[in-house]
Protein backbone atom coordinates (compact mmCIF):
# COMPACT_ATOMS: atom_id res chain seq x y z
CA UNK A 1 0.00 0.00 0.00
CA UNK A 2 1.04 3.59 -0.53
CA UNK A 3 0.75 6.60 1.74
CA UNK A 4 -2.63 8.24 2.23
CA UNK A 5 -1.65 11.36 0.28
CA UNK A 6 -0.27 9.33 -2.63
CA UNK A 7 -3.50 7.33 -2.72
CA UNK A 8 -5.59 10.51 -2.93
CA UNK A 9 -3.55 11.70 -5.90
CA UNK A 10 -4.00 8.34 -7.65
CA UNK A 11 -7.77 8.28 -7.09
CA UNK A 12 -9.05 11.85 -7.34
CA UNK A 13 -10.79 12.57 -10.65
CA UNK A 14 -10.11 9.10 -12.05
CA UNK A 15 -12.53 6.62 -13.62
CA UNK A 16 -12.76 3.00 -12.55
CA UNK A 17 -14.70 -0.06 -13.60
CA UNK A 18 -15.86 -0.62 -10.01
CA UNK A 19 -16.03 1.66 -6.98
CA UNK A 20 -16.64 -0.26 -3.73
CA UNK A 21 -17.96 1.88 -0.87
CA UNK A 22 -17.16 0.44 2.56
CA UNK A 23 -13.77 -0.86 3.71
CA UNK A 24 -14.86 -3.56 6.14
CA UNK A 25 -14.63 -7.29 5.52
CA UNK A 26 -17.30 -7.41 2.81
CA UNK A 27 -16.14 -4.30 0.97
CA UNK A 28 -12.48 -5.31 1.05
CA UNK A 29 -13.44 -8.80 -0.12
CA UNK A 30 -15.48 -7.36 -3.00
CA UNK A 31 -12.65 -5.05 -4.03
CA UNK A 32 -10.11 -7.88 -4.01
CA UNK A 33 -12.34 -10.18 -6.04
CA UNK A 34 -13.09 -7.47 -8.62
CA UNK A 35 -9.44 -6.46 -9.01
CA UNK A 36 -8.31 -10.07 -9.41
CA UNK A 37 -10.89 -10.52 -12.20
CA UNK A 38 -9.23 -7.70 -14.12
CA UNK A 39 -11.69 -4.92 -13.23
CA UNK A 40 -10.04 -1.61 -12.39
CA UNK A 41 -11.21 -1.15 -8.81
CA UNK A 42 -11.16 1.51 -6.10
CA UNK A 43 -12.16 0.94 -2.46
CA UNK A 44 -13.40 3.90 -0.38
CA UNK A 45 -13.88 3.89 3.40
CA UNK A 46 -15.40 6.78 5.36
CA UNK A 47 -13.51 6.01 8.59
CA UNK A 48 -10.65 3.51 8.90
CA UNK A 49 -10.55 0.07 7.30
CA UNK A 50 -12.58 -2.28 9.51
CA UNK A 51 -13.23 0.36 12.16
CA UNK A 52 -17.02 0.27 12.16
CA UNK A 53 -17.77 -3.43 12.56
CA UNK A 54 -15.15 -5.79 11.17
CA UNK A 55 -12.50 -5.34 13.89
CA UNK A 56 -14.91 -5.91 16.80
CA UNK A 57 -16.17 -9.43 16.07
CA UNK A 58 -15.83 -12.55 18.24
CA UNK A 59 -12.78 -13.34 16.06
CA UNK A 60 -14.13 -16.76 15.17
CA UNK A 61 -14.15 -18.46 11.78
CA UNK A 62 -17.18 -20.64 12.30
CA UNK A 63 -20.45 -21.92 10.96
CA UNK A 64 -22.29 -21.07 14.14
CA UNK A 65 -23.34 -23.81 16.56
CA UNK A 66 -26.33 -21.79 17.77
CA UNK A 67 -27.41 -21.03 14.20
CA UNK A 68 -27.45 -24.75 13.36
CA UNK A 69 -29.55 -25.49 16.46
CA UNK A 70 -31.93 -22.68 15.48
CA UNK A 71 -32.13 -23.98 11.91
CA UNK A 72 -33.08 -27.47 13.09
CA UNK A 73 -35.54 -26.43 15.80
CA UNK A 74 -37.37 -23.94 13.60
CA UNK A 75 -36.89 -25.74 10.26
CA UNK A 76 -35.18 -22.56 9.07
CA UNK A 77 -33.65 -23.28 5.66
CA UNK A 78 -32.03 -19.82 5.43
CA UNK A 79 -30.18 -20.33 8.71
CA UNK A 80 -29.05 -23.82 7.66
CA UNK A 81 -27.76 -22.38 4.39
CA UNK A 82 -25.71 -19.81 6.31
CA UNK A 83 -24.13 -22.52 8.48
CA UNK A 84 -23.31 -24.79 5.54
CA UNK A 85 -21.75 -21.96 3.52
CA UNK A 86 -19.77 -20.72 6.52
CA UNK A 87 -18.35 -24.16 7.26
CA UNK A 88 -17.22 -24.49 3.64
CA UNK A 89 -15.64 -21.02 3.75
CA UNK A 90 -13.99 -21.62 7.14
CA UNK A 91 -11.22 -23.77 5.71
CA UNK A 92 -10.56 -21.22 2.94
CA UNK A 93 -10.12 -18.37 5.40
CA UNK A 94 -7.61 -20.38 7.42
CA UNK A 95 -5.73 -21.46 4.28
CA UNK A 96 -5.59 -18.01 2.67
CA UNK A 97 -4.44 -16.17 5.79
CA UNK A 98 -2.23 -18.71 7.60
CA UNK A 99 -0.46 -16.25 9.90
CA UNK A 100 -3.72 -14.53 10.85
CA UNK A 101 -5.77 -17.63 11.66
CA UNK A 102 -5.63 -20.93 13.46
CA UNK A 103 -7.72 -23.97 14.39
CA UNK A 104 -9.02 -23.93 17.97
CA UNK A 105 -10.53 -26.55 20.26
CA UNK A 106 -13.87 -25.62 21.88
CA UNK A 107 -15.08 -27.35 25.03
CA UNK A 108 -18.80 -27.53 25.89
CA UNK A 109 -19.14 -28.57 29.57
CA UNK A 110 -22.03 -30.87 30.45
CA UNK A 111 -23.51 -31.11 33.94
CA UNK A 112 -25.96 -33.93 33.19
CA UNK A 113 -26.07 -36.82 30.76
CA UNK A 114 -29.08 -35.46 28.85
CA UNK A 115 -27.09 -32.34 27.95
CA UNK A 116 -24.07 -34.47 27.04
CA UNK A 117 -26.17 -36.54 24.66
CA UNK A 118 -27.91 -33.51 23.16
CA UNK A 119 -24.64 -31.60 22.56
CA UNK A 120 -22.88 -34.70 21.29
CA UNK A 121 -25.54 -35.35 18.65
CA UNK A 122 -25.71 -31.66 17.71
CA UNK A 123 -21.96 -31.37 17.21
CA UNK A 124 -21.85 -34.58 15.18
CA UNK A 125 -24.38 -32.88 12.90
CA UNK A 126 -22.04 -29.85 12.80
CA UNK A 127 -19.28 -32.21 11.62
CA UNK A 128 -21.60 -33.74 9.03
CA UNK A 129 -22.63 -30.35 7.59
CA UNK A 130 -18.93 -29.40 7.28
CA UNK A 131 -18.22 -32.59 5.32
CA UNK A 132 -14.74 -32.67 3.81
CA UNK A 133 -14.11 -29.17 5.20
CA UNK A 134 -14.25 -30.52 8.78
CA UNK A 135 -11.24 -29.49 10.90
CA UNK A 136 -11.38 -32.49 13.26
CA UNK A 137 -14.08 -34.79 14.61
CA UNK A 138 -16.03 -33.76 17.70
CA UNK A 139 -15.64 -36.11 20.67
CA UNK A 140 -16.74 -36.65 24.25
CA UNK A 141 -14.29 -36.06 27.12
CA UNK A 142 -14.63 -37.61 30.56
CA UNK A 143 -14.96 -35.45 33.67
CA UNK A 144 -11.26 -35.94 34.51
CA UNK A 145 -10.03 -35.06 31.03
CA UNK A 146 -12.35 -32.04 30.88
CA UNK A 147 -10.93 -30.62 34.13
CA UNK A 148 -7.40 -31.26 32.89
CA UNK A 149 -8.26 -29.35 29.71
CA UNK A 150 -10.03 -26.51 31.57
CA UNK A 151 -8.63 -26.45 35.13
CA UNK A 152 -10.75 -23.54 36.32
CA UNK A 153 -14.04 -25.09 35.24
CA UNK A 154 -16.58 -25.68 38.00
CA UNK A 155 -16.29 -29.34 38.95
CA UNK A 156 -19.51 -29.76 40.93
CA UNK A 157 -21.93 -32.08 39.07
CA UNK A 158 -19.74 -32.03 35.94
CA UNK A 159 -20.12 -35.28 33.99
CA UNK A 160 -17.83 -34.42 31.09
CA UNK A 161 -17.77 -32.30 27.95
CA UNK A 162 -18.12 -32.38 24.19
CA UNK A 163 -15.17 -30.99 22.22
CA UNK A 164 -15.31 -29.68 18.66
CA UNK A 165 -13.20 -27.54 16.31
CA UNK A 166 -13.64 -24.10 14.79
CA UNK A 167 -11.27 -21.37 13.65
CA UNK A 168 -9.97 -18.18 15.21
CA UNK A 169 -8.50 -15.17 13.39
CA UNK A 170 -7.28 -11.61 13.91
CA UNK A 171 -10.23 -9.75 12.40
CA UNK A 172 -8.72 -6.25 12.24
CA UNK A 173 -5.45 -7.41 10.68
CA UNK A 174 -7.24 -9.84 8.32
CA UNK A 175 -9.28 -6.89 7.07
CA UNK A 176 -6.11 -4.88 6.46
CA UNK A 177 -4.50 -7.84 4.69
CA UNK A 178 -7.45 -7.98 2.27
CA UNK A 179 -6.98 -4.29 1.47
CA UNK A 180 -3.20 -4.64 1.09
CA UNK A 181 -3.61 -7.66 -1.19
CA UNK A 182 -6.06 -5.76 -3.38
CA UNK A 183 -3.70 -2.77 -3.69
CA UNK A 184 -0.74 -5.03 -4.45
CA UNK A 185 -2.85 -6.55 -7.24
CA UNK A 186 -3.12 -3.10 -8.85
CA UNK A 187 -6.22 -1.68 -7.15
CA UNK A 188 -6.61 1.58 -5.25
CA UNK A 189 -7.86 2.09 -1.71
CA UNK A 190 -8.47 5.11 0.52
CA UNK A 191 -9.67 5.43 4.09
CA UNK A 192 -11.10 8.50 5.87
CA UNK A 193 -12.88 9.39 2.62
CA UNK A 194 -16.66 9.69 2.89
CA UNK A 195 -19.13 9.59 -0.02
CA UNK A 196 -21.28 12.75 0.10
CA UNK A 197 -23.46 12.30 -2.98
CA UNK A 198 -23.83 10.71 -6.40
CA UNK A 199 -24.25 12.18 -9.85
CA UNK A 200 -26.16 10.36 -12.58
CA UNK A 201 -26.00 10.24 -16.35
CA UNK A 202 -28.85 11.04 -18.71
CA UNK A 203 -30.29 7.51 -18.23
CA UNK A 204 -30.40 7.96 -14.44
CA UNK A 205 -27.50 5.59 -13.78
CA UNK A 206 -24.84 6.44 -11.20
CA UNK A 207 -21.70 7.74 -12.88
CA UNK A 208 -19.71 9.56 -10.18
CA UNK A 209 -19.44 9.99 -6.43
CA UNK A 210 -18.47 13.18 -4.60
CA UNK A 211 -15.92 12.38 -1.88
CA UNK A 212 -14.80 14.38 1.15
CA UNK A 213 -11.59 13.69 3.05
CA UNK A 214 -12.58 13.39 6.71
CA UNK A 215 -9.26 14.66 8.03
CA UNK A 216 -8.53 17.57 5.69
CA UNK A 217 -11.91 18.44 4.16
CA UNK A 218 -10.61 18.06 0.59
CA UNK A 219 -13.33 17.23 -1.91
CA UNK A 220 -12.94 15.34 -5.17
CA UNK A 221 -14.93 13.05 -7.44
CA UNK A 222 -14.54 9.43 -8.48
CA UNK A 223 -16.15 8.08 -11.63
CA UNK A 224 -17.08 4.42 -12.03
CA UNK A 225 -19.14 2.17 -14.29
CA UNK A 226 -20.61 0.34 -11.28
CA UNK A 227 -20.84 1.34 -7.61
CA UNK A 228 -21.01 -1.34 -4.92
CA UNK A 229 -22.56 -0.48 -1.56
CA UNK A 230 -20.80 -2.63 1.07
CA UNK A 231 -21.25 -0.37 4.07
CA UNK A 232 -22.78 -2.90 6.47
CA UNK A 233 -24.97 -1.18 9.08
CA UNK A 234 -24.94 2.01 6.97
CA UNK A 235 -26.18 0.33 3.78
CA UNK A 236 -29.59 2.05 3.92
CA UNK A 237 -27.96 5.50 3.97
CA UNK A 238 -26.10 4.81 0.71
CA UNK A 239 -29.20 3.22 -0.84
CA UNK A 240 -31.25 6.35 -0.03
CA UNK A 241 -28.45 8.59 -1.28
CA UNK A 242 -28.72 6.87 -4.66
CA UNK A 243 -32.51 6.52 -4.54
CA UNK A 244 -34.49 8.59 -1.99
CA UNK A 245 -37.43 6.20 -2.41
CA UNK A 246 -35.46 3.15 -1.20
CA UNK A 247 -37.13 1.56 1.82
CA UNK A 248 -35.25 0.50 4.97
CA UNK A 249 -33.75 -2.99 5.00
CA UNK A 250 -31.15 -2.98 7.76
CA UNK A 251 -31.55 -3.91 11.41
CA UNK A 252 -28.53 -3.36 13.64
CA UNK A 253 -27.54 -5.21 16.78
CA UNK A 254 -24.68 -4.48 19.18
CA UNK A 255 -22.26 -7.09 20.45
CA UNK A 256 -19.59 -6.60 23.10
CA UNK A 257 -16.58 -8.56 24.32
CA UNK A 258 -14.38 -8.18 27.37
CA UNK A 259 -10.74 -9.26 27.70
CA UNK A 260 -9.19 -10.66 30.87
CA UNK A 261 -5.76 -11.97 31.83
CA UNK A 262 -5.21 -15.47 30.43
CA UNK A 263 -3.81 -16.49 33.85
CA UNK A 264 -7.46 -16.78 34.84
CA UNK A 265 -8.01 -19.48 32.22
CA UNK A 266 -4.71 -21.43 32.14
CA UNK A 267 -5.67 -23.23 28.94
CA UNK A 268 -5.33 -22.92 25.18
CA UNK A 269 -8.81 -24.42 24.71
CA UNK A 270 -11.93 -22.27 24.43
CA UNK A 271 -15.05 -22.57 26.55
CA UNK A 272 -18.52 -22.49 25.01
CA UNK A 273 -21.40 -21.75 27.36
CA UNK A 274 -24.31 -23.38 25.49
CA UNK A 275 -27.19 -21.28 26.75
CA UNK A 276 -27.53 -17.91 28.47
CA UNK A 277 -30.63 -16.44 30.10
CA UNK A 278 -31.68 -14.92 26.76
CA UNK A 279 -31.03 -18.06 24.73
CA UNK A 280 -27.61 -17.15 23.30
CA UNK A 281 -24.30 -18.96 23.47
CA UNK A 282 -21.34 -17.31 25.20
CA UNK A 283 -17.69 -17.86 24.34
CA UNK A 284 -14.57 -17.61 26.51
CA UNK A 285 -11.71 -17.85 24.03
CA UNK A 286 -7.92 -17.50 24.53
CA UNK A 287 -6.66 -14.48 22.61
CA UNK A 288 -2.85 -14.59 22.78
CA UNK A 289 -2.14 -13.67 26.43
CA UNK A 290 -5.76 -12.73 27.16
CA UNK A 291 -9.13 -14.39 27.54
CA UNK A 292 -11.89 -12.95 25.36
CA UNK A 293 -15.45 -13.38 26.69
CA UNK A 294 -18.69 -12.49 24.92
CA UNK A 295 -20.92 -11.74 23.19
CA UNK A 296 -24.15 -9.91 23.92
CA UNK A 297 -26.82 -9.00 21.40
CA UNK A 298 -28.87 -5.83 21.80
CA UNK A 299 -30.79 -4.04 19.05
CA UNK A 300 -29.45 -0.50 18.61
CA UNK A 301 -29.57 2.42 16.20
CA UNK A 302 -26.74 3.92 14.19
CA UNK A 303 -26.67 6.87 16.61
CA UNK A 304 -25.97 4.74 19.69
CA UNK A 305 -22.49 4.94 21.19
CA UNK A 306 -20.44 1.79 20.63
CA UNK A 307 -18.82 1.13 23.98
CA UNK A 308 -19.03 -1.56 26.64
CA UNK A 309 -21.45 -0.67 29.44
CA UNK A 310 -21.39 -1.77 33.08
CA UNK A 311 -24.62 -3.71 32.52
CA UNK A 312 -23.02 -5.63 29.66
CA UNK A 313 -19.93 -6.38 31.75
CA UNK A 314 -22.19 -7.72 34.51
CA UNK A 315 -24.08 -9.87 31.99
CA UNK A 316 -20.94 -11.53 30.62
CA UNK A 317 -19.32 -12.07 34.02
CA UNK A 318 -22.54 -13.43 35.52
CA UNK A 319 -22.75 -16.18 32.91
CA UNK A 320 -19.00 -16.85 32.84
CA UNK A 321 -18.73 -17.14 36.62
CA UNK A 322 -21.53 -19.70 36.70
CA UNK A 323 -19.11 -22.08 34.96
CA UNK A 324 -15.92 -21.23 36.89
CA UNK A 325 -14.68 -22.67 40.18
CA UNK A 326 -13.50 -19.21 41.26
CA UNK A 327 -15.36 -16.10 40.10
CA UNK A 328 -13.66 -13.32 38.16
CA UNK A 329 -14.40 -9.68 38.86
CA UNK A 330 -14.54 -6.45 36.81
CA UNK A 331 -11.14 -5.45 38.25
CA UNK A 332 -9.56 -8.23 36.18
CA UNK A 333 -10.80 -6.82 32.86
CA UNK A 334 -8.04 -5.16 30.79
CA UNK A 335 -10.06 -4.04 27.76
CA UNK A 336 -13.16 -4.58 25.67
CA UNK A 337 -14.71 -4.09 22.25
CA UNK A 338 -18.17 -3.09 21.08
CA UNK A 339 -19.44 -3.22 17.51
CA UNK A 340 -22.48 -3.39 15.28
CA UNK A 341 -23.81 -6.37 13.33
CA UNK A 342 -25.65 -5.64 10.08
CA UNK A 343 -28.77 -7.80 9.69
CA UNK A 344 -31.14 -7.82 6.73
CA UNK A 345 -34.83 -7.69 7.55
CA UNK A 346 -38.06 -7.76 5.61
CA UNK A 347 -39.58 -5.57 8.31
CA UNK A 348 -41.63 -6.46 11.37
CA UNK A 349 -40.63 -6.75 15.01
CA UNK A 350 -38.72 -10.03 15.03
CA UNK A 351 -35.81 -9.88 17.51
CA UNK A 352 -32.38 -9.38 15.93
CA UNK A 353 -31.15 -12.57 17.62
CA UNK A 354 -33.73 -14.48 15.51
CA UNK A 355 -32.77 -12.96 12.16
CA UNK A 356 -30.77 -15.21 9.86
CA UNK A 357 -27.15 -14.19 9.27
CA UNK A 358 -27.67 -14.68 5.55
CA UNK A 359 -26.87 -11.95 3.05
CA UNK A 360 -28.77 -10.37 0.20
CA UNK A 361 -27.60 -8.67 -2.99
CA UNK A 362 -29.83 -5.93 -4.34
CA UNK A 363 -29.42 -4.22 -7.70
CA UNK A 364 -31.36 -0.97 -8.00
CA UNK A 365 -32.75 -1.12 -11.54
CA UNK A 366 -33.21 2.67 -11.64
CA UNK A 367 -29.64 3.74 -10.85
CA UNK A 368 -27.55 0.55 -11.03
CA UNK A 369 -26.31 0.59 -7.41
CA UNK A 370 -25.31 -2.90 -6.25
CA UNK A 371 -25.85 -3.35 -2.49
CA UNK A 372 -24.51 -6.32 -0.55
CA UNK A 373 -26.27 -6.47 2.82
CA UNK A 374 -26.07 -8.67 5.89
CA UNK A 375 -23.87 -11.74 6.17
CA UNK A 376 -21.03 -12.54 8.57
CA UNK A 377 -17.22 -12.45 8.62
CA UNK A 378 -16.76 -16.14 7.83
CA UNK A 379 -18.75 -15.85 4.60
CA UNK A 380 -17.23 -12.56 3.43
CA UNK A 381 -15.42 -14.20 0.49
CA UNK A 382 -18.47 -16.05 -0.81
CA UNK A 383 -20.53 -12.87 -0.46
CA UNK A 384 -17.91 -10.97 -2.44
CA UNK A 385 -17.83 -13.61 -5.18
CA UNK A 386 -21.60 -13.43 -5.65
CA UNK A 387 -21.53 -9.63 -5.59
CA UNK A 388 -18.88 -9.34 -8.29
CA UNK A 389 -20.77 -11.88 -10.39
CA UNK A 390 -23.67 -9.40 -10.29
CA UNK A 391 -21.30 -6.53 -11.09
CA UNK A 392 -20.04 -8.29 -14.21
CA UNK A 393 -23.62 -8.89 -15.31
CA UNK A 394 -24.32 -5.19 -14.83
CA UNK A 395 -21.29 -4.41 -17.00
CA UNK A 396 -22.57 -6.77 -19.69
CA UNK A 397 -19.53 -9.01 -19.34
CA UNK A 398 -19.22 -12.76 -19.36
CA UNK A 399 -18.60 -14.06 -15.86
CA UNK A 400 -14.94 -14.72 -15.20
CA UNK A 401 -14.09 -17.23 -12.46
CA UNK A 402 -13.14 -15.84 -9.08
CA UNK A 403 -9.53 -16.24 -7.98
CA UNK A 404 -10.12 -15.63 -4.28
CA UNK A 405 -10.94 -19.19 -3.22
CA UNK A 406 -7.27 -20.05 -2.81
CA UNK A 407 -5.54 -16.65 -3.13
CA UNK A 408 -3.02 -16.18 -0.32
CA UNK A 409 -3.15 -12.82 1.43
CA UNK A 410 -0.31 -10.32 1.64
CA UNK A 411 2.28 -11.50 4.18
CA UNK A 412 1.59 -15.20 3.63
CA UNK A 413 4.45 -15.71 1.15
CA UNK A 414 7.02 -18.04 2.72
CA UNK A 415 5.34 -17.98 6.11
CA UNK A 416 5.47 -20.92 8.52
CA UNK A 417 4.93 -21.44 12.22
CA UNK A 418 8.64 -20.92 12.96
CA UNK A 419 8.98 -17.61 11.15
CA UNK A 420 9.07 -15.68 14.45
CA UNK A 421 12.37 -17.35 15.34
CA UNK A 422 14.18 -15.70 12.43
CA UNK A 423 12.86 -12.30 13.55
CA UNK A 424 14.11 -12.87 17.08
CA UNK A 425 17.55 -14.07 16.00
CA UNK A 426 18.17 -11.49 13.28
CA UNK A 427 16.88 -8.41 15.09
CA UNK A 428 17.55 -9.24 18.71
CA UNK A 429 14.01 -8.68 19.93
CA UNK A 430 12.13 -10.55 22.62
CA UNK A 431 10.29 -13.78 21.85
CA UNK A 432 6.99 -12.08 22.72
CA UNK A 433 7.60 -9.26 20.23
CA UNK A 434 8.82 -11.67 17.54
CA UNK A 435 5.71 -13.84 17.90
CA UNK A 436 3.49 -10.74 17.92
CA UNK A 437 5.05 -9.39 14.70
CA UNK A 438 4.80 -12.75 12.95
CA UNK A 439 1.07 -13.18 13.64
CA UNK A 440 0.22 -9.55 12.89
CA UNK A 441 2.25 -8.99 9.72
CA UNK A 442 3.34 -12.42 8.50
CA UNK A 443 6.50 -12.20 6.42
CA UNK A 444 5.91 -8.45 6.02
CA UNK A 445 7.25 -8.21 9.58
CA UNK A 446 10.67 -8.15 7.94
CA UNK A 447 9.77 -4.78 6.40
CA UNK A 448 8.59 -3.54 9.79
CA UNK A 449 11.95 -4.43 11.36
CA UNK A 450 13.91 -2.86 8.49
CA UNK A 451 12.71 0.48 9.81
CA UNK A 452 14.77 -0.09 12.95
CA UNK A 453 17.97 -0.06 10.92
CA UNK A 454 17.57 3.66 10.23
CA UNK A 455 16.24 4.36 13.72
CA UNK A 456 17.26 1.77 16.38
CA UNK A 457 14.94 3.32 18.99
CA UNK A 458 12.01 1.91 16.99
CA UNK A 459 12.89 -1.53 18.44
CA UNK A 460 11.60 -0.35 21.79
CA UNK A 461 8.10 -1.34 22.95
CA UNK A 462 5.24 1.10 22.51
CA UNK A 463 4.21 0.27 26.09
CA UNK A 464 6.52 -1.28 28.68
CA UNK A 465 5.98 -4.99 29.20
CA UNK A 466 3.83 -5.49 26.09
CA UNK A 467 5.01 -6.88 22.71
CA UNK A 468 4.04 -4.20 20.09
CA UNK A 469 7.08 -2.22 18.91
CA UNK A 470 7.40 1.44 17.94
CA UNK A 471 8.38 0.47 14.39
CA UNK A 472 4.81 -0.76 13.86
CA UNK A 473 3.52 2.79 14.21
CA UNK A 474 5.80 4.08 11.46
CA UNK A 475 5.02 1.10 9.24
CA UNK A 476 1.32 1.69 9.80
CA UNK A 477 1.64 5.29 8.59
CA UNK A 478 3.87 4.58 5.59
CA UNK A 479 2.45 1.27 4.39
CA UNK A 480 -1.06 0.88 5.84
CA UNK A 481 -2.61 4.36 5.64
CA UNK A 482 -2.82 4.89 9.41
CA UNK A 483 -3.87 8.52 9.86
CA UNK A 484 -5.00 8.79 13.48
CA UNK A 485 -3.74 7.63 16.88
CA UNK A 486 -6.80 5.38 17.01
CA UNK A 487 -5.80 3.80 13.69
CA UNK A 488 -2.41 2.67 15.00
CA UNK A 489 -3.26 1.73 18.58
CA UNK A 490 -6.60 0.04 17.89
CA UNK A 491 -6.15 -1.68 14.52
CA UNK A 492 -2.51 -1.61 13.31
CA UNK A 493 -0.71 -2.74 16.48
CA UNK A 494 -3.56 -4.18 18.56
CA UNK A 495 -2.28 -2.46 21.71
CA UNK A 496 -5.77 -1.21 22.58
CA UNK A 497 -7.04 -4.76 23.09
CA UNK A 498 -3.98 -5.77 25.12
CA UNK A 499 -4.65 -2.97 27.61
CA UNK A 500 -6.85 0.11 27.54
CA UNK A 501 -4.70 1.77 30.17
CA UNK A 502 -1.42 1.01 28.41
CA UNK A 503 -2.83 2.33 25.14
CA UNK A 504 -3.97 5.50 26.86
CA UNK A 505 -0.51 6.06 28.31
CA UNK A 506 1.11 5.35 24.92
CA UNK A 507 -1.03 7.86 23.00
CA UNK A 508 1.40 10.84 23.32
CA UNK A 509 4.28 8.66 22.02
CA UNK A 510 2.14 7.48 19.11
CA UNK A 511 1.20 11.08 18.32
CA UNK A 512 4.84 12.18 18.27
CA UNK A 513 6.02 9.29 16.08
CA UNK A 514 3.15 9.71 13.64
CA UNK A 515 3.65 13.46 13.54
CA UNK A 516 7.20 13.13 12.22
CA UNK A 517 5.99 11.23 9.16
CA UNK A 518 2.72 13.08 8.62
CA UNK A 519 4.08 16.56 9.19
CA UNK A 520 1.98 17.27 12.27
CA UNK A 521 2.84 20.21 14.48
CA UNK A 522 3.67 19.37 18.09
CA UNK A 523 0.39 20.97 19.13
CA UNK A 524 -1.65 18.91 16.66
CA UNK A 525 0.06 15.68 17.74
CA UNK A 526 -0.68 16.46 21.37
CA UNK A 527 -4.34 17.17 20.58
CA UNK A 528 -4.62 13.90 18.63
CA UNK A 529 -3.22 12.00 21.61
CA UNK A 530 -5.50 13.80 24.03
CA UNK A 531 -8.58 12.97 21.95
CA UNK A 532 -7.62 9.28 22.06
CA UNK A 533 -6.98 9.38 25.80
CA UNK A 534 -10.38 10.94 26.39
CA UNK A 535 -11.98 8.10 24.41
CA UNK A 536 -10.33 5.44 26.60
CA UNK A 537 -11.20 7.32 29.79
CA UNK A 538 -14.80 7.51 28.62
CA UNK A 539 -14.84 3.77 27.92
CA UNK A 540 -13.47 2.95 31.37
CA UNK A 541 -16.12 5.11 32.99
CA UNK A 542 -19.07 3.68 31.02
CA UNK A 543 -17.91 0.11 31.64
CA UNK A 544 -17.68 0.80 35.37
CA UNK A 545 -13.94 0.02 35.37
CA UNK A 546 -12.59 3.38 36.50
CA UNK A 547 -10.02 3.10 39.31
CA UNK A 548 -8.65 5.78 41.65
CA UNK A 549 -5.36 5.80 39.75
CA UNK A 550 -7.27 6.43 36.51
CA UNK A 551 -8.69 9.65 37.91
CA UNK A 552 -5.21 10.73 39.00
CA UNK A 553 -3.44 9.86 35.74
CA UNK A 554 -2.31 12.79 33.65
CA UNK A 555 -3.66 13.18 30.16
CA UNK A 556 -1.54 14.64 27.34
CA UNK A 557 -1.41 18.42 27.33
Amino acid sequence: MRSHQDAVEKIAGQEFDVCVIGGGATGAGCALDAQLRGLRTVLLEGADFGAGTSSTSTKLIHGGVRYLEQAIKELDVAEYRVVRRALQERIRMIHNGPYLSRTMEFVVPCFDWVTAGYMGIGLKMYDWVAGKARLFRSRFLSREKTLKCLPLLRSERLVGSVVYADGQFDDGRYNLALVKTMVEAGGEALNHARVLSFTKNSQGKLEAAEIEGQLNGRRFSVRAKVFVNATGPWADAIRRMANPEAGPRMRVSKGIHIFLSLDLHKSRSALLIPKTEDGRVLFAVPWFDLLQAGTTETEVTLDDEMCVTKEEVDYVLRHLNHYLEHAVSPDQIVSGTAGMRPLVSEGGSQATSKLARDHEIEVDEKNGLVSIMGGKWTTYRAMAEETIDRVQKSLGQELSPTKTRDWKLSGSEGYDAHFWKSLKEKHGISEASARHLAVKFGTRATAVMELTQEEPSLKEPIAAGLPPLRAEIIYGVREEMAMTVDDVLARRTGLEILSWRAAREAAPLAGRLMGKDLGWSAEFGSEAALAYQRKITRWLEVAGLQRPEDARSKLST
